[in-house]
Formats: C-alpha cells, structure tokens, sequence
C-alpha cells in the first residue's frame, strides 16, 4: 500500500526543475577539512559553479537512509548558535534558492542549511516520494547535528509549501525545537485540490494530522491572495497549532513572491530574535501554555517505515494519523477564507501552466 501511496505522490505533487539549475564538482583547490571546530569527520569539499562562490558556503553530499545522496548547502553566519534547516517549495531546487539562503543567513544572523529533495537537483533518486522527503530531511537533521554540532533547541525548521509536509513530519518527533516556520503551507496534498473533510489512506502529507504533536512556536507566513495554495491552508495550521506565534497574513501575496514584501523579513526575524530569547532565559522544560488540548495521540503505525531506526532518537513517536478536521468546528475562531477554494479542474489546469506547490 505504501508504493501505492508513493505512486500517487509522485504524479501529482513533484516537480522538480528539469533540466536542474546547477551542477556539483569538486573543489581540488582546497582541503577538505571543514571551517566548522564541531565537524567529526571530513567531508568532501563540493561547489556549484553556477552560483557565486563564497568562503562561509559548504556544499555537502548526505546519504540517506533509503540509500539516496542529497545535496546539501550550509551558509555559516558567524558568532550565532541558531541554525535554519530550509524545505524549498515543489518547482525549485539548490540553484534557484542559493542566494535567498545567502541573504536570509546575514539578514537573520543565523546558519542556513537547504538541501534537494531526493529527484530534485543533483540529488540521487530516480522519483521524488512522499517517503523520501522524510528520509531527505532526517538525514539533513542528522547531518546538522553530527557535523556541525546543533543541537535540537538550537533549530528552527522552515518549510515551504510542499516542504511544509517533511517540515511538520520531523517537527512532530522533535520535542525540544527552537521555532517551526511554515511558508504557504498546506494541509495535506488532497485538501489543495479538493475540500476534503477527512484524511484519506492516499493523501500525502497529511499536515493537518501533525501539527498538533508540534511543541515549539509555530509562525505562519501566506499571501491572501495566493492562487495555488489557498490562504485558508495557513490559518487553519495555525488555528491547530499549540504554541502560536503571531501570523503573517501579506495582504495581497501571492505563492511564490512573499520574500518581496518588506514585512516578510521584518516579522521573520523578529521571531527569529523571539525564539532565540526564549530558549536561552528558559529555565527547565517549557510547558504548553496554548490549546493543550490539540496534543495528537502518537500512532502506532508509522506512514513511511523506516529501515534504520537508529538514525533518530528511538524515543521520538510518530505523529497521529487520525484526522483534525473535527476539531476545527470547536475553534472559538473561525478564520474563514478570504477567497473560495479552486476546484480541482482549475488547480489541476493551473499546474500545466507551472504553479505548482
């Protein structure tokens, strides 16, 4: 059943830039110790040639636990100890992303790291899945915090449309993350092309299932007039979400050009600054102050099996796999759309032309 499930994923929710917008080689010019002092072992010195090469950029290969090597880049900022593990949008890949992850590294004052989906880019896999999307992420989480040291309350996960889905799924198992910040998010992949009022066996990324098993600050960032995932997406993860910070609703923003707006950044790093505060006068474990009620019962059948479970805390559950959409109803607020939905022949139309999520 779960080949089934990737089949279906792989038609409809995936597709990465053909041909892809860089190329990875080696760099015989320089050594291949790391500029980071917590690196445990050496790691082969990469760049992209395309893009502008910069001494505080490592490019990086990681092996999967499905067996894929994905590509990864870690934009170091100096004298900080919060990094951001980015999960790009469907249509784009570490070409396109390169300089945003530049910019929001100095403009936030933190460590950047984005990687490329298994398929996507110059990263291994014949077919991008819901399955190794998660494995994607978990091996970037791990790579972070062996090489480089992070540690859990150090992290901020940051998904973007599509990369909300292995953004949520990670964030649900990690208890003690500094921020969680979803951009365009979606409910799960059914819910953009159909109002769906359950979760189906088929759907992928099954968002809605998770966020409530997320116990950091959740900030939510989409347009209101976002013509590919609908705003209604946004706030209903935020209205589930149990630690809500202040949402972002850019008046008159669309899918894919948030980052133009001088709100974006401004907010951004104000809850980057927030966040960062909290984790460091915190004294002891935070207790969930918010909707406790929202706390999902772990599953005991897990989406996407995995072969090494060792590769993460054996003490982290899986998220449940029961739908929220009831819950909805019982929310004080009713946060409707500001826009009716697409029907699913306009989404699927407006997909050929490239809008993706």
């Amino acid at each position: 059943m779960g080949g089934v499930t990737s089949s279906i994923a792989a038609k409809f929710a995936f597709f990465p830039p053909q041909p892809p917008s860089y190329t990875v080689v080696a760099d015989e010019s320089s050594s291949s110790s790391s500029t980071s002092e917590a690196i445990t072992e050496e790691v082969e010195k990469l760049y992209i040639p395309e893009v502008p090469r910069k001494e505080n950029v490592e490019v990086v290969k990681v092996r999967t636990r499905r067996g894929n090597e994905i590509v990864g880049v870690y934009v170091k900022y100096h004298r900080t100890t919060s990094t951001m593990l980015y999960s790009h949008g469907n249509a784009a890949d570490l070409g396109q992303m390169f300089q945003l992850f530049v910019e929001l590294s100095n403009r936030l004052r933190l460590n950047v790291m984005g990687y490329d989906y298994s398929g996507y880019g110059q990263s291994t896999g014949k077919q991008p899945t819901e399955c190794n999307t998660y494995a994607d992420i978990d091996a970037a989480y791990k790579f972070l915090k062996e090489q480089y040291g992070v540690k859990d309350e150090q992290l901020i996960l940051y998904g973007q449309s599509v990369g909300s889905g292995p953004t949520l799924d990670l964030a649900s198992r990690i208890p003690e993350l500094q921020g969680v910040v979803l951009h365009s998010p979606i409910l799960s992949g059914l819910r953009v092309l159909y109002p769906a009022k359950r979760t189906y066996w088929f759907d992928i990324y099954k968002n809605i299932d998770k966020i409530g098993m997320v116990k950091c600050p959740v900030l939510v960032i989409h347009g209101t007039a976002d013509e590919v995932v609908d705003v209604f997406h946004g706030k209903q993860l935020w209205d589930l979400s149990n630690l809500k910070y202040e949402p972002l609703w850019v008046s008159g923003g669309g899918h894919s050009n948030l980052e133009l707006y001088p709100e974006f950044i401004k907010h951004l790093k104000k809850f980057v600054q927030t966040v960062g505060k909290s984790k460091v006068t915190a004294n002891g474990p935070k207790k969930d102050t918010v909707e406790t009620e929202n706390q999902a019962i772990p599953s005991k059948e897990s989406e996407c099996p995995t072969s090494n479970a060792s590769e993460l805390s054996a003490d982290i559950p899986e998220a449940s796999r029961n739908s929220l959409d009831s819950r909805l109803k019982k929310s004080k607020k009713s946060n409707k759309p500001e826009k009716s939905r697409m029907s699913t022949d306009h989404v699927m139309f407006r997909r050929r032309k490239g809008l993706v999520w």
